[in-house]
């Protein structure tokens, strides 16, 4: 019998639901030539080797679509990319930053906390599930711009009510694809994140590069007034309410100061059972200590924290009042509140997977962030306050509890969405010190009596 190695047939690739071939001619054997292992000869023997890209289309490259307008990112240094554009066909600048979750670009392109930044995407395929009407953090898109390798022309998921770019173009956002991503990220990453203008009507690079230069530096940049709500809100289990929800009437109140909050912290609120109450960054503490709330939460938000004296001050004389709560630059407000400084990160924090360590226990949280300062923990006086989590990849402060007051905060999300859900405990610890406080207070009242 001959016993010799046979090369094994490899299968087409298919589309995961209309089961036809996924993409394009394939080679005479069945096997597609770009980016396929197939079997070779080479001096009387069997080997496996890549396939030679095929003729007219980018070795390692994004799909070309036909009719695309090219597009440039040009960045501050004077480095640029060339590429095609998709969504709007308009021009931004922003900061460029990577992020490195594989899905959840609805979510990130709808964070509040994206205002002012062009988001780069690392994981190679956007757009391949689409957009939908539950995904939303805000309520629009908040990101300058978009870059990524490669979008989707044919989304296919059963929540999908759209495609990405479509959506880009219908509310003004551009985006390129087509670039070298990985050279960019690690551009970033190297040399810092840094301005950038994204351009698919004018692609003269020395011009884009001066207007990339000439836009705003994110370093002592106040954005919490572009992002805030107007009005104060409620929050029901269908989204933004003008009243307070039917049955929420004996839920405790918790107030959340808006500085660019995501929806999914008013679910989660929710769903620990307080009534959630949303007011614009900047109104004063007397005013919410008049609202009688249970407990207060600073959200998350774009831009430097050190400029916002008016929200510092708010923190402040929260803190001393109520239970309170403070997320991503909420956390960085309530280290400047009591005495700290914050520093700009060289590329920041973007992602769903971010590693965290609870100093006490050395557990492991997996976590959401987005964020590009941190709060310096030297700076901190630690006979007040007891720090709590860190970064396990480069040590930055990530938590931190008041050792008196029922004070708290975390630079990460713990909301998530996207995202590992680890960290989600932080909302049941808030609401524990909401009800200890509450029952706390009754105590005292019957004693009183």
């Amino acid at each position: 019998m001959d016993r010799r190695a046979r090369p094994v047939p490899v299968a087409r690739s298919q589309h995961a639901v209309r089961r036809v071939d996924a993409q394009g001619p394939h080679t005479p054997d069945g096997v597609r030539g770009r980016g396929h292992l197939r079997w070779r000869w080479a001096r009387g023997r069997e080997y496996r080797g890549w396939a030679r890209p095929r003729r007219g289309r980018p070795a390692g490259g994004a799909s070309r679509v036909s009719g695309r307008p090219p597009a440039i990112l040009a960045l501050e240094d004077g480095r640029i990319f060339r590429g095609e554009a998709f969504g709007a066909i308009t021009e931004t600048t922003g900061e460029v930053v990577f992020n490195t979750a594989m899905t959840g670009y609805q979510e990130v392109l709808s964070d509040p906390s994206y205002c002012g930044q062009i988001v780069t995407f690392t994981y190679p395929l956007l757009g391949n599930y689409g957009v939908n009407d539950e995904d939303w953090e805000s309520d629009r898109l908040r990101a300058q711009g978009v870059v990524c390798r490669e979008v989707c022309e044919t989304p296919s998921n059963w929540r999908s009510t759209g495609r990405l770019q479509d959506l880009l173009e219908s509310r003004g956002v551009p985006g390129i694809c087509g670039i070298d991503t990985r050279a960019l990220t690690r551009h970033l990453r190297d040399q810092g994140v840094m301005r950038g203008c994204l351009s698919a009507v004018e692609l003269d690079p020395d011009l884009l590069v001066d207007r990339a230069r000439r836009s705003p530096a994110m370093l002592g940049l106040a954005l919490a007034d572009l992002v805030t709500c107007t009005e104060p809100y409620w929050w029901s289990e269908a989204g933004p309410a003008e009243s307070v929800p039917p049955g929420d009437e004996r839920r405790p109140l918790a107030v959340v100061m808006d500085f660019g909050v995501k929806y999914n912290i008013l679910r989660r609120l929710r769903a620990e059972g307080f009534r959630v109450h949303v007011v614009p960054a900047r109104t004063p503490a007397n005013e919410i200590l008049a609202l009688d709330p249970a407990g207060v939460v600073l959200s998350n938000g774009p831009g430097d924290p050190e400029p916002l004296d008016f929200a510092i001050r708010t923190a402040v004389a929260l803190a001393r009042e109520v239970p309170t709560l403070g997320i991503c630059l909420g956390h960085q407000l309530l280290g400047l509140a009591y005495g700290g400084t914050t520093r700009k990160l060289k590329f920041g924090h973007h992602g769903v997977n971010h590693p965290v360590v609870e100093r006490s226990t050395g557990r492991i949280e997996v976590t959401s962030q987005n964020h590009g300062f941190t709060v310096e923990p030297d700076s901190l006086p630690q006979a007040e306050l007891e720090l709590t989590h860190f970064s396990a990849n480069d040590g930055t402060l990530e938590g931190m509890v008041h050792r008196q007051l029922p004070v708290l905060s975390c630079q990460y999300h713990p909301e998530a969405s996207a995202g590992p859900h680890d960290a989600r405990p932080w909302f049941r610890v808030f609401a524990g010190m909401v009800e200890a406080r509450r029952k706390g207070a009754v105590a005292a009242a019957a004693r009183g009596r």
